[in-house]
């Protein structure tokens, strides 16, 4: 049986109470950091529901989507919100009566799409694909997810394990199976293997008691909070996990395959090889441990497949797993502390060396950030991961005391994409957020928060259970699982702590679906935001500063602006990330910025090797130039920008044919390039073109050199050119004769005579130095002569020539 989708209906919303804390925030973060530690304006927020109090830093709340029907129950009853998970433009807020969806595709205006009744606790909710996972502990669940509850110790329609849907249209969820375990599911990991596409695999993990093994075969139980000696014997639900196969096509086929004994000590084969703390013990703040540290299942585990690695958060110890067979995972280390109540959750850097642990102390339901409590108490533990070992190096609590009214301890958290760092966003229940940087692993440093005063319903003057189950990144946003006000968007505001660059570089690593525990690497694509980034990252360290800052931040800025420009500028904007590039050095952080700015520089396309581009100009001289006269033209080739080597090479002037009247070499830009004297007289387009070289491109340009006539000074030489066409006339037909006059400096005109064997022909004009005469068919066989008599001019002489020719039949 599917239960039905309950339809949405849209909540009262709630943005930017306008409440004096804000403004308190403002004030604080101008003043000194020692008036900061004394007036943090998480401090004193007044009580509410809703509306509320509230104060932040460096972050800010778009919007808050409360619960409604059926899941708006007053805070600390049966509803309470718990776990996220994404997929697509879609958050999934899980719930102890089921789950509800959220269209995030405007992350500053979610909306509720849908809600799904599936009472059983405490519903941790996650995503792969197509299905949907979700936990189910309490013992009144029931198979079909019917709110009526289950009678009886032992019950057939009791379903207490993993329950899993087909999400493929999110408007109408369909429950496709589920996987029972003994100890139900408190939590729940989602774990692939790169070696088996067609199957994702489930780590769980069951915190409640062992159900009867007449109602689920195989149950056996040992109670760990009386056992003082090693477990050997028998198959105890506890001190295991359950591994769950899921094959994709077949999600109703679901099962365990496995149920490794993680805590064994190795030396004795005790299955409780662990920590196992007893009742009564007391915590170094002199009341009893709450919860118990007693390892003998983990409360949540970490994957990252990609390193073969897990943390698991094993309510007594912190432990690192070896998963790169995922049905068979091995613990290659653990840890303990006697501050830690009850190792609740994990997250893991993105290179896999450092590893963040919670301490859940009083469970989540008591104040545990009073200004009493110590800040190695329900805090977080930072380690190092050194050879796949855990080497401590410092705690992080919220630094804000909350009140007694609060529940307040570290609870579930998400990395925070900022390329260069290790930044964490994290819920504290009732004490807020708060945004850590740990790239210092022995110095974690808060960078933004946000906190709400105490909720006062339906208690006016106790706790009340509520504030954020969880808080994660992502694709861009924050978004915030709160117990009892429903759904939150956050986003961040840019501040010294951290820039534009970053916060922007964050939201350029997306992910399709996101599951906090199944960690993937964070990636980024070479970008302006990515490389600010650790341009800001050595600005703000020191490692960049002064005369080089100044001058690397000026290079890069005029790159950035000039790439908005489009792909035509990609070679300049080149050629200012390379002087950036330049002028960084070989310190750690000027190197991982060099690195991002030549991986941004390398990824911009652009034709022709990313040449520089360049402009020529060309200036004949004189201008006009007389026949027989030598001139030049004058060439430059400049660089269209301001940086960059001068252009070097050769340049070459062309007619309008192509043919070569000349070539010279640059010198600082500039080249003379001499043309003929005997360019004929008229207007000439031509090309002056640069070749290019190494680094700036080619280009030319045309332009007009005008060439008169010679001034004369006294007639010059002509020499007269007598041709018979054909060669060889045939007796009694026409033939012709071809006269060209040439000269010197000054055109051939006027009169020609022409006579053949001494008798005129003809009288004719020259016309461009030449003339056509015709001869009539009236000569006979044999041999004869032509003459051609050119009378001269004012500015050329005379000439006279003739040939013989002969004619035949």
């Amino acid at each position: 049986m599917t239960p039905p989708m309950t339809p949405p209906r849209r909540p009262r919303r709630f943005r930017r109470p306008a409440l004096a804390a804000s403004l308190a925030a403002l004030v604080a973060a101008l003043l000194p950091a020692a008036a900061q530690a004394a007036d943090d304006p998480r401090i004193g927020l007044a009580p509410g529901y809703l509306p509320w109090s509230e104060a932040s830093s460096n972050i800010e709340l778009l919007d808050n989507n409360p619960r409604v029907a059926p899941f708006d129950g007053a805070p600390g009853g049966s509803s309470i919100n718990s776990d996220l998970a994404f997929t697509g433009d879609h958050a999934i807020v899980g719930n102890y009566l089921g789950f509800q969806v959220y269209d995030v595709s405007d992350p500053a205006d979610p909306t509720l799409s849908g809600s799904f009744v599936c009472p059983g606790g405490q519903g941790d909710v996650s995503v792969f694909g197509d299905l949907l996972f979700f936990s189910v502990e309490q013992t009144s669940a029931r198979v079909d997810c019917g709110s009526q509850g289950v009678t009886g110790s032992v019950s057939p329609e009791r379903f207490r394990g993993v329950r899993i849907f087909d999400i493929s249209d999110l408007a109408a969820p369909v429950q496709v199976g589920g996987v029972q375990t003994c100890r139900g599911s408190h939590t729940h990991t989602v774990v692939t293997d790169p070696d088996d596409p067609d199957n994702v695999y489930l780590y769980n993990s069951g915190t409640a008691g062992v159900r009867s093994g007449d109602e689920l075969a195989g149950c056996e139980s040992v109670n760990p909070n009386t056992t003082t000696g090693p477990v050997t014997t028998g198959n105890p639900a506890q001190w295991r996990i359950d591994v769950i196969k899921v094959p994709l096509a077949a999600p109703e086929d679901a099962a365990i395959v496995s149920q490794p004994r993680i805590f064994t000590d190795p030396a004795t084969g005790a299955f409780n090889g662990l920590q196992n703390t007893l009742p009564g013990t007391p915590h170094p703040s002199g009341t009893n441990y709450s919860p118990l540290p007693n390892t003998n299942t983990c409360h949540d585990i970490t994957a990252y497949p990609e390193l073969g690695l897990a943390a698991g958060a094993c309510q007594g110890n912190g432990i690192l797993l070896d998963i790169t067979d995922p049905v068979n995972p091995e613990r290659i280390d653990a840890v303990s502390d006697p501050n830690f109540a009850y190792w609740h959750s994990a997250t893991i850097n993105n290179d896999g060396t450092k590893v963040i642990f919670t301490d859940e102390w009083g469970g989540g339901s008591g104040a545990r950030c009073r200004e009493s409590d110590r800040p190695e108490w329900g805090a977080d533990a930072i380690f190092d991961i050194v050879d796949g070992k855990m080497a401590f190096r410092s705690y992080y609590k919220l630094p804000a005391p909350q009140t007694a009214q609060e529940n307040c301890v570290a609870h579930n958290g998400s990395l925070v994409p900022v390329p260069g760092r290790d930044i964490m966003v994290q819920a504290w229940y009732q004490g807020g957020l708060s945004v850590i940087d740990f790239t210092d692993s022995a110095n974690p440093v808060e960078l933004a928060f946000y906190d709400r005063g105490p909720v006062n319903t339906p208690n006016p003057t106790g706790l009340n259970l509520a504030g954020y189950w969880s808080t994660y990144w992502y694709n861009g946003h924050v978004f915030g699982s709160e117990i009892g006000r429903g759904f939150d968007a956050l986003a961040f505001t840019p501040s010294d702590l951290l820039s534009a660059n970053e916060i922007a570089a964050a939201g350029e690593s997306v992910v399709e679906e996101f599951n906090a525990q199944h960690q993937t690497p964070l990636r980024w694509a070479p970008s302006f935001n990515v490389a600010g980034s650790y341009l800001d990252q050595a600005a703000r360290s020191g490692a960049l500063a002064g005369e080089t800052l100044t001058a690397v931040i000026e290079s890069f800025g005029t790159a950035r602006e000039l790439s908005a420009q489009g792909a035509s500028s990609a070679p300049l904007v080149r050629h200012h990330l390379d002087a950036a590039r330049r002028l960084l050095g070989d310190n750690v952080e000027q190197v991982r910025a060099r690195r991002a700015i030549t991986e941004l520089r390398d990824s911009l396309p652009c034709d022709a090797g990313c040449k520089l581009p360049t402009k020529v100009g060309a200036a004949h001289s004189p201008e006009p130039s007389s026949f027989g006269q030598a001139s030049t033209t004058t060439v430059t080739v400049d660089r269209v920008g301001t940086e960059g080597a001068l252009p070097t090479g050769s340049v070459v002037v062309t007619d309008k044919a192509g043919k070569q009247l000349g070539k010279a070499t640059l010198a600082r830009g500039t080249a003379a390039v001499g043309l003929p004297a005997d360019l004929p007289v008229g207007t000439h387009t031509l090309t002056a073109a640069y070749a290019g070289d190494d680094t700036n491109a080619a280009s030319s340009a045309t332009f007009t050199a005008t060439v008169t006539a010679a001034t004369p000074t006294g007639k010059v030489a002509s020499r007269t050119k007598v041709t018979v066409k054909p060669k060889k006339p045939r007796v009694k037909q026409d033939f012709s004769v071809v006269v060209t006059v040439k000269s010197r400096g000054a055109d051939a005109t006027g009169k020609v005579v022409v006579r053949v064997d001494g008798t005129l022909v003809k009288t004719a004009r020259l016309s461009d130095g030449r003339v056509v005469v015709k001869v009539r068919k009236n000569l006979a066989v044999g041999a004869h002569t032509v003459s051609a008599s050119f009378g001269g001019s004012d500015a050329v002489r005379k000439s006279r020539n003739t040939v013989r020719f002969r004619v035949v039949r």
